[in-house]
C-alpha cells in the first residue's frame, strides 16, 4: 500500500490550512477514497487485518457503532481513516460537486457540539467527503447569511440547533443546498432530534424523589426550539408530581450567563435547579461557592449535555447525557441518502447521569 498523507492529528487525508472569513471556518476532514497506489479499493478485510479484529466486527463498528465497545470502535475508525476506506453504497460524488458538506453551529466554544462534529466528520469520511465548519455565533441573521454564502462551497448542510424559523429554513434550502437540522424538527424536511425534554422530565422526578418541592428552570435563548419543549415537559411533570416550578431567563447558552442566573435562583427560594446547559450550570456552581452556598446541601443543580467538564467539577454535576456523536452521524447519513429516506426524522433518547450536585432537599 502506498504511503499515506497525514493530517495534523496523525490521520490519513489531505490537510488544508484553516482560515476564517466573516465567521466561516474551513476544516478539512476527509480521507483518501481508495487504497494502494495501484488503485485497488480498500476493503473491510483490509481494515480488519490492520486493526486485528474480525471483518464482522469492522462492519458493525462502521455501520452500527452502538453495537461495538468504544475502545474497539475508535481503533477501527482510526484504521479505516488511515487506509482511506469508503463504505460500499455511499452516494457517489458527481464531478460538479464540491465534495464538502457544511456544518453550521451556533457556538464553537460550546463543547456539546464537539461530539456532533466528530460524528459528522466520521460519516463524511466514510463517504469520501469532507467537512466545512461554520460558526454562526448564535445569530439567526448570520446563520442565514453564511448559509447562503456557503452554497458555492458545499453540496449540502447540517444545521446544529438552528436559530432560524422553520419558514426561513425552508426558504433558504429552496435557494441554496439540501439541509438537515439537528434539534429542530421540520415539517418539510429531514431532521434529527435529541430528546433532551424527556431527560428534563427524569430530572424533575429525580429532584422530587429527593424531597424538593420548589424547582426553578434556568432557561436558554428564546429562539431555541428545544428550550420551550423542555419547559413544557418540566411543567407537566411538576404538575403531575404536585410540586411548584418557576423559571428565569431567557439566558444566552454561555458560561458568562451563570452569574446572573445564580443570583436569580437564590432570590427565588427554590431548592432544586434545572439548567438549560452545562456551561451555565458549571458557572453557577462557581458563583454559589463564592456566595458560600453549599451544593447539594443548600441547592441541588442539574445541567444538560453531560460535557466532559461536568464529571470533573466540584461537586461533580448531575447532567442529562445526550448521544451527540450519533446525532452528527445520523444527520450526515440523512443528508447523503436518497430523497425518500431524507424525509425521516429520528428521535434519539437521553438519560440522566446522577452525580454529587444533587442531594436531599434542605430541612
Amino acid at each position: 500500500m502506498g504511503r499515506q498523507r497525514r493530517t495534523g492529528d496523525g490521520k490519513a487525508g489531505r490537510c488544508l490550512p484553516s482560515c476564517c472569513h466573516h465567521g466561516l471556518l474551513h476544516r478539512v476532514s476527509a480521507g483518501a477514497r481508495t487504497g494502494d497506489g495501484a488503485g485497488r479499493t480498500t476493503t473491510l478485510a483490509d481494515v480488519a487485518a490492520a486493526a486485528g479484529v474480525a471483518v464482522s466486527t469492522v462492519s458493525r463498528a462502521l455501520s452500527d457503532p452502538g453495537r461495538v465497545n468504544a475502545v474497539t470502535r475508535e481503533r477501527i475508525q482510526q484504521v479505516a481513516d488511515q487506509l482511506g476506506y469508503v463504505r460500499p453504497g455511499a452516494a457517489p460524488v458527481r464531478s460538479d460537486q464540491t465534495q464538502a458538506i457544511g456544518v453550521l453551529m451556533p457556538d464553537t466554544s460550546n463543547p456539546f457540539f464537539f461530539d456532533m462534529i466528530r460524528g459528522a466528520q466520521r460519516e463524511l469520511k466514510a463517504s469520501g467527503r469532507y467537512l466545512l465548519l461554520i460558526d454562526t455565533e448564535g445569530s439567526d441573521h448570520l446563520e442565514e447569511l453564511l448559509l447562503t454564502r456557503a452554497r458555492i462551497r458545499c453540496d449540502g448542510a447540517v444545521l446544529l440547533a438552528p436559530r432560524l424559523t422553520d419558514a426561513r429554513i425552508d426558504a433558504v434550502e429552496r435557494s441554496t443546498v439540501p439541509l438537515v437540522t439537528v434539534n429542530r424538527p421540520r415539517r418539510n424536511g429531514p431532521s434529527v432530534v435529541i430528546d433532551s425534554a424527556s431527560g428534563f422530565g427524569q430530572a424533575v422526578e429525580h429532584l422530587v424523589s429527593l424531597g424538593h418541592r420548589r424547582l426553578i428552570y434556568v432557561s436558554g435563548p428564546r429562539s431555541s426550539w428545544s428550550n420551550e419543549r423542555r419547559w413544557r415537559t418540566i411543567t407537566r411533570t411538576a404538575a403531575r408530581l404536585g410540586v411548584k416550578v418557576t423559571r428565569t431567563g431567557p439566558h444566552p447558552p454561555v458560561g458568562a450567563a451563570g452569574t446572573g442566573a445564580a443570583e436569580a435562583v437564590v432570590n427565588s427560594g427554590a431548592t432544586g435547579v434545572l439548567v438549560f446547559n452545562d456551561m451555565i450550570a458549571l458557572s453557577m456552581l462557581q458563583r454559589f461557592a463564592e456566595r458560600s452556598l453549599r451544593v447539594p446541601e443548600d441547592l441541588s443543580v442539574v445541567g444538560c449535555d453531560d460535557v466532559f467538564a461536568s464529571a470533573c467539577s466540584h461537586p461533580a454535576l448531575t447532567s442529562i447525557s445526550s448521544p451527540a456523536e450519533q446525532a452528527g452521524r445520523v444527520a450526515v447519513s440523512l443528508l447523503l441518502s436518497s430523497a425518500p429516506a431524507r424525509q425521516r426524522s429520528p428521535v434519539l433518547p437521553t438519560h440522566l447521569v446522577v452525580r454529587a450536585s444533587t442531594g436531599p432537599a434542605p430541612a
